[in-house]
């Protein structure tokens, strides 16, 4: 069992909103949904174990294991939650969800994939990402991976901002886990079995993951929306924060059934 994770909270009503971050990131990723989706639900980011405020994990950590601790995190709560996972974070909310389904209410799962060991030289590269941040270190490391993470005419100071995340985020033997645990995921068998509701969405401009991996997971979960979000690429909670977080407050609305978001056009 992973030692508890740091978490991030905001909001004092509303149902339980987990916050999932990607490989290279943290809580701090999700800012704008902290700062306006807090006024709706209780808004919970972590930072997964070995990232950032989180204490390094026990021993090395599958799929399974990140599932496992987000499932201790929502129990420290006595509620299910609405679980939002953004890239690798989607990754572990899909698996959170066939591994304790009791506790997952629905997903919002934002570009993101069915894992990297649906394609082995996706899976090659992936577990190659240890030894380049040990190389590099955490600075050079986010310097040169992080502004692929949104679109080319995002504006500078996001790009800064998820440079300064990342190289504040990231650190070995975290890191190392956490590659190897999205090399080896495969979830397209699993999908046909999660029961939870889902909103599927992807920037239009992702070069990380990509729309048809999004594409993919939506056409295999029984109950989903699926939504481009324009003018963003991989990072799209951060770089179009308003629309995004419009289509997860209608989201909650209708699995809810408690509407206090404005509707999405």
């Amino acid at each position: 069992m992973s030692a508890p994770v740091h978490a991030v909270r905001a909001g004092e009503h509303g149902p339980l909103l987990l916050c999932l971050h990607g490989i290279g990131s943290s809580s701090a990723a999700f800012a704008p949904q902290l700062a306006e989706l807090s006024a709706h639900a209780r808004v919970v980011a972590w930072d997964a174990p070995g990232y950032a405020a989180s204490p390094d994990p026990h021993g090395p950590l599958d799929l399974d294991g990140y599932a496992d601790a987000a499932a201790e995190l929502i129990r420290s709560y006595g509620t299910g939650a609405h679980v939002l996972g953004v890239s690798w974070g989607g990754v572990i909310a899909l698996r959170l969800a066939t591994r304790h389904p009791g506790l997952v209410d629905s997903l919002i799962i934002a570009d993101s994939s069915p894992g990297s060991a649906t394609d082995p030289a996706k899976a090659q590269a992936m577990r190659a990402r240890a030894a380049e941040l040990a190389e590099l270190g955490p600075a050079a490391f986010a310097a040169r991976r992080g502004p692929r993470l949104v679109s080319p005419h995002a504006p500078q100071e996001l790009v800064r901002h998820v440079i300064d995340t990342m190289a504040a985020a990231v650190r070995l033997p975290g890191y190392a886990y956490a590659a190897a645990s999205m090399a080896s995921a495969d979830l397209r068998t699993e999908l046909a079995d999660i029961t939870a509701p889902a909103l599927v969405l992807c920037g239009d401009l992702d070069r990380v993951t990509g729309v048809e991996a999004s594409q993919a997971l939506a056409g295999a979960l029984h109950k989903t929306a699926y939504v481009i979000v324009k003018d963003a690429g991989h990072l799209a909670n951060q770089e179009q924060p308003g629309h995004f977080n419009a289509w997860v407050l209608s989201h909650l609305d209708i699995v809810t059934e408690q509407p206090k978001g404005p509707s999405c056009r």
